[in-house]
């Protein structure tokens, strides 16, 4: 029986989510496999990807409040994931941000539960590549509540190393001492293919080079 990974990893394939080939990245870099997050687009789509969200989390063990879907690829993953959540019998809030904090009728920078002192809260994220958006979302929370962020949940870790030596995913560790899990890891894609998981046999050399050249 395949495990909550490797079924996410055929649903990414089936979805053209994951996609292997040759593929220029924001960074220059030239990588065997892209990850293409804007592919999901039906609602039978959103909700299965809430299911794997909210397996990632009970799978950790994380305990909080509510999901924060930072705008806007946030918001559908942190809305999906309370949904999913709550059928398996945990019910947590969920909220996101505006852009532009609204000046009337009940004002505020955050749409959804409310955000209290002492709160525990899970990031709920697409991808991390530089940990920019985490970095954005921080402050806007701690001024809306001194809450505490348990957790942030991403469905891809690169495991590729940014500016220095570590990955985006260990350097918010590091710094803010937040874990970050993943659904799944480059390893990860690596190992189903090998296992035959997923196809991709072919891209299974310049995968490994790529992950040895880059991964932190």
């Amino acid at each position: 029986m395949l495990n909550y990974k490797q079924r996410f990893l055929q649903f990414m394939v089936e979805n053209e989510v994951l996609l292997f080939g040759d593929f220029t990245l924001k960074s220059g870099r030239q990588a065997p496999y892209f990850v293409n997050t804007g592919k999901y687009r039906t609602g039978s789509q959103i909700a299965l990807l809430g299911e794997y969200y909210a397996e990632c989390y009970l799978a950790h063990g994380i305990q909080a409040d509510t999901l924060v879907g930072p705008a806007y690829k946030g918001i559908p993953l942190a809305v999906s994931a309370s949904i999913a959540l709550a059928k398996r019998g945990t019910d947590v809030g969920f909220c996101f941000d505006r852009k532009e904090a609204k000046d009337h009728g009940e004002g505020g920078s955050f749409v959804g539960q409310t955000l209290r002192d002492g709160d525990s809260v899970c990031l709920i994220e697409d991808v991390m590549t530089s940990g920019k958006a985490f970095r954005e979302i921080l402050p806007k929370l701690k001024q809306e509540a001194n809450v505490n962020v348990a957790a942030m949940i991403i469905s891809v870790d690169r495991q590729e190393k940014g500016t220095g030596e570590k990955s985006a995913v260990e350097e918010v560790f590091e710094t803010y001492g937040i874990p970050v899990y993943s659904i799944v890891t480059m390893e990860d894609i690596i190992e189903a293919i090998e296992e035959g998981v997923i196809e991709g046999r072919e891209f299974l050399g310049r995968m490994k080079a790529y992950r040895a050249q880059y991964g932190a």
